[in-house]
């Protein structure tokens, strides 16, 4: 069965609950497999050393998860405007998948928490996706004929799913925010799915 990759960086929980959202989007569809994957925090110690299973939650991806997959969904909170170290730093690891071309033509997503309404969204989504289109993936984004796109007053913008946690990461996720996740996880199973016929 083909799987799409969610993978997701999270501190305060947020990005995790998107993650889970989009998956229900993939699994929507029929023949398709959502494989939900997070990666370590990273440390300027450099004696701290992860334990190589985490204690709970998603396993920590592999390069095989991402060379093998058929799809990626990438989750990641803001820092500064910009995707969160953790995530990049695994990004970073992928040159044989740059060099072999092995992700080219696979359709991803992206998708973001910020604390709030104006707090670096879009530019996140779009620091993420260019990486994404070195290795070669098709982008997609969310189109306008989505309705919760026209409504949300919270988090949501065409280049992926978003939430506004608020200060401290208090704020639950939208119906709409929960809306466009799914409808972004499918979206993402369908054109993968379309692309394997």
């Amino acid at each position: 069965m083909s799987y799409i990759l969610v993978l997701y960086y999270s501190r305060t929980g947020a990005v995790k609950q998107m993650a889970q959202y989009v998956a229900r989007g993939i699994e929507s569809v029929t023949g398709m497999e959502a494989r939900i994957r997070t990666v370590p925090p990273v440390s300027t110690t450099i004696e701290a050393i992860d334990p190589p299973v985490p204690e709970s939650g998603a396993p920590y991806v592999t390069i095989d998860d991402l060379k093998n997959c058929s799809g990626l969904a990438l989750g990641s909170p803001t820092r500064f405007g910009n995707m969160a170290a953790p995530l990049k730093y695994f990004i970073d690891q992928c040159g044989s998948l740059w060099l072999s071309g092995n992700l080219v033509n696979k359709p991803a997503v992206v998708f973001t928490s910020t604390s709030s309404m104006h707090g670096g969204q879009e530019s996140t989504l779009l620091s993420m996706m260019m990486p994404l289109f070195h290795l070669g993936f098709i982008l997609l984004g969310i189109p306008y004929t989505e309705p919760h796109l026209n409504t949300t007053l919270s988090g949501g913008t065409p280049y992926g799913a978003s939430h506004t946690a608020g200060v401290g990461g208090k704020n639950p996720i939208t119906d709409e925010e929960q809306q466009l996740c799914i409808a972004l996880g499918k979206r993402l199973a369908e054109i993968t799915s379309k692309l394997q016929e």
